[in-house]
């Protein structure tokens, strides 16, 4: 099974050749966001752990620990702000119905 909708299907499909377009749309969006999530990442601790004259080819052992950590406090908070928003949104339905986000 693709997730685009080609190949490897049982169904005797008439139609094997065509490309489901939301199914692109929605692959297009994700690859977008996560691309937006690794340049913040990449700008966000390279600005607070990299010294701005490079002075070695390889990263210092303190360089490397502070990406780590860098990295991981962001996707924590991510990850808390996601759940947070998921909250605030499941509030907000069961206080205001179904039509609060346009649904």
């Amino acid at each position: 099974m693709s997730f685009l909708g080609l190949g490897g299907g049982s169904g005797g499909q008439h139609g094997s050749s065509q490309i489901n377009s939301q199914a692109i749309d929605v692959a297009v969006a994700e690859l977008d966001m996560i691309t937006d999530i690794f340049n913040r990442v990449v700008s966000s601790c390279h600005t607070k752990c990299i010294n701005q004259r490079y002075m070695e080819g390889d990263l210092l052992k303190g360089e490397s620990v502070c990406i780590d950590r860098c990295v991981s406090k962001f996707f924590e908070v991510n990850k808390k702000v996601g759940e947070r928003m998921q909250q605030m949104g499941g509030a907000s339905q069961a206080a205001g119905g179904a039509g609060s986000f346009g649904m």
